[in-house]
């Protein structure tokens, strides 16, 4: 067995047209995060976690911002790359759990449907939390979103 722990904060865009995206979700009538790709920062988090378990490096190292192709990539199709690259290694997902600072906007509402659509792109169950930074640091302003993220990878074919 292998542990995974992941990271990803971005700040809001300043582009009012850009879409906010967590955990392959649309959240509507909130702003957008600045990034290269979606800037989807749940699925980011937890693409890092799959590739530090596998030990196969991070999300910058297989879908660097300075690459066009990834302009506006679904993060999503990120993560399950990462997955395919674990597997390739010998590794498969057990079970993620993430959890997401934002002051803003109210997440719990999407809470559930971003898990499905995590699990569905892991392969595995995911526990999506969402909190708040209660007013400290810029997250904690507004600023932006954070999350941190979890997963456990099993031999391929092992018992959980």
């Amino acid at each position: 067995m292998r542990v995974g722990q992941g990271f990803d904060v971005h700040p809001f865009a300043r582009d009012q047209m850009r879409r906010l995206v967590l955990g392959g979700v649309e959240i509507t009538g909130a702003p957008g995060l600045a990034g290269h790709s979606d800037a989807d920062v749940v699925a980011h988090a937890l693409t890092d976690a799959v590739l530090g378990a596998a030990a196969l490096g991070d999300i910058g190292t297989h879908f660097p911002d300075s690459d066009p192709a990834f302009a506006g990539a679904d993060s999503l199709r990120l993560l399950e790359t990462a997955v395919e690259l674990a597997r390739a290694a010998g590794w498969e997902p057990v079970n993620g759990d993430l959890t997401v600072v934002a002051e803003a906007p109210r997440l719990t509402p999407f809470v559930a449907a971003m898990a499905e659509a995590l699990t569905n792109a892991l392969g595995a169950p995911v526990s999506v939390k969402a909190t708040r930074a209660e007013g400290l640091g810029s997250i904690g302003r507004a600023e932006g979103i954070a999350c941190l993220a979890v997963v456990l990878l099993r031999p391929l074919g092992g018992a959980s």
